[in-house]
């Protein structure tokens, strides 16, 4: 019968916060800062591409030892990162607990653990819900793990190292064909709205973001065939304008239903104003079927209203005119997307594409009714597409199930591992 023990029991140093510092501390090189966002949910290090470093000074006395093992007690709660010590010496932020297992046991047992079913819930259940779930490290400590000898720790972590190992290549090939599938998804509305879905012969494009046009096309500034609007906020030190809220106001908090790019419309909204707080501000009732952007926070994506609806300030928005489908204009702006953003898009942390930018945005413009038929072509293709992500990545879904109840039934003993003593 397997005996739990707590996780301060195997470690010779245990429930070490890191580096409570800020940004301003920032260095170009020096020591990396780990941070709970640089430990992926497989419990791996990120590359170096998104990585921050303080200098040695600072890093003083919280530098990372190859074994080391870091929890997150906040944000990705209950994650675990096995250092084994990249060429760049390291250090670790607060939100990091971190602890060392005794001389001869394996912290690559203990890594495993970390990801049983059992852990997880355990921090479910325990976790102090605030704005911010939190699991400090004297509850890390405390956590109780399946307790073997130091040779079937090794003998455990030997096997699931083997056996891991062969379901994560299967699960980086799908996930490999996901990738490839969502790149061609956006090559797909790039060619619909380019011609090579429906026209016979195409022509160079004068637009920044489309390589080639219909022969027969125009190129327009989108002003020309869509009343261009904006939206706002009713302010809130009036609460009288807050009161009886029926009219459905897009905010930033609706790009979740859309950044996917597989929904068109936005049919409900978290928020309302009230007709009062629409009167009183610069907000506008746009009719259904208004084609809105945002271009702020969530920068670049798109939708189209499914009802009269206001939007934040944070939005553009076009109501279509007799030549141009709302459809169609989601196709461009969602195709243009990697332009707007590395082309006209401001600011380092959070983008903002400005109105005067906007203002000038050029599309194509073929017959209406080429428009329809390119919609339908794009969207049919999509559909396909999407059934095919979705079934790889229930199956990727499926591994991952796998791969910890594996790893749950190794290190409690429930499967026979070689080596390991009955």
């Amino acid at each position: 019968m397997t005996t739990w023990r707590p996780l301060k029991r195997f470690c010779a140093l245990h429930s070490e916060y890191g580096l409570n510092i800020g940004s301003e501390h920032y260095v170009d090189g020096g020591v990396r800062l780990v941070r709970t966002t640089d430990i992926t949910s497989a419990g791996h290090l990120t590359g170096e591409e998104s990585a921050v470093f303080v200098s040695r000074e600072d890093a003083e006395g919280r530098e990372l030892q190859d074994g080391d093992l870091l929890f997150s007690r906040s944000g990705t709660l209950g994650r675990c990162l096995l250092y084994d010590g990249p060429p760049r010496a390291a250090t670790f932020a607060a939100y990091l607990v971190r602890f060392r297992v005794m001389e001869g046991y394996d912290p690559r047992y203990i890594a495993y653990c970390a990801q049983g079913k059992f852990f997880s819930e355990t921090i479910r259940t325990e976790a102090t819900q605030s704005t911010i779930a939190n699991f400090n490290a004297e509850k890390f400590a405390g956590l109780l793990l399946p307790w073997h000898s130091a040779a079937d720790q090794r003998a455990i972590a030997d096997f699931l190292d083997a056996e891991t190992a062969r379901v994560d290549v299967l699960i980086e090939k799908k996930q490999r064909m996901v990738g490839l599938l969502a790149e061609r998804r956006m090559s797909m509305m790039t060619e619909g709205v380019a011609g090579l879905l429906t026209e016979t012969s195409t022509r160079p494009s004068s637009l920044p973001w489309l390589p080639q046009v219909g022969v027969a096309w125009r190129e327009v500034r989108l002003s020309l065939v869509a009343r261009q609007g904006t939206g706002h906020t009713p302010g809130r030190d009036h609460p009288e304008w807050w009161v009886d809220c029926t009219i459905p106001w897009i905010t930033t908090g609706e790009v979740a239903q859309v950044r996917s790019d597989r929904v068109e419309y936005i049919s409900e909204t978290r928020e309302m104003i009230s007709e009062l707080g629409a009167a009183n501000s610069s907000a506008e009732i746009h009719p259904a079927g208004t084609v809105v952007l945002c271009r702020t926070a969530s920068a670049g994506y798109s939708a189209i209203m499914g009802t009269d609806m206001a939007t934040s300030q944070d939005f553009a928005t076009w109501t279509c005119g007799p030549l141009l489908k709302p459809r169609f204009l989601l196709l461009c702006l969602r195709a243009m997307r990697q332009d707007l953003l590395g082309r006209l898009a401001m600011g380092s942390t959070h983008k903002t594409i400005y109105m005067p930018d906007i203002e000038g945005l050029r599309i194509p413009l073929p017959p209406v009714e080429t428009q329809d038929r390119i919609v339908h072509e794009v969207w049919s293709r999509l559909q396909t597409s999407d059934a095919i992500i979705e079934a790889l990545s229930a199956q990727i879904d499926l591994l991952i199930e796998r791969r910890q109840a594996l790893i749950t039934t190794a290190v409690t003993g429930e499967l026979e591992v070689p080596g390991v003593a009955a």
